[in-house]
């Protein structure tokens, strides 16, 4: 893998390098941002990012190049009477 992660910081489980689709919300907006390389935990499943990784990230959705657009349904939680 190209980056060491060490073990996870709440389970202490093997963290490996995967790319990941990622949810990202930034100044109230949502992007989908697609093949993020991430340590994630075999056992918990928690994600871990490399500081330039985090800095990409930020980068990324402060410019304003968008790669294409979907289309998302929303629901909105109704709590039922008790």
């Amino acid at each position: 893998m190209k980056s060491q992660y060490g073990d996870c910081y709440f389970c202490g489980g093997e963290v490996l390098e995967r790319e990941v689709d990622l949810d990202f919300r930034w100044g109230g907006r949502l992007f989908i941002i697609e093949r993020v390389p991430t340590g994630v935990c075999q056992q918990c499943g928690e994600k871990f990012f490399t500081a330039a990784v985090s800095e990409e990230l930020d980068r990324l959705v402060k410019s304003a190049r968008i790669d294409r657009t979907v289309e998302v349904p929303v629901k909105v939680f109704q709590r039922a009477v008790a």
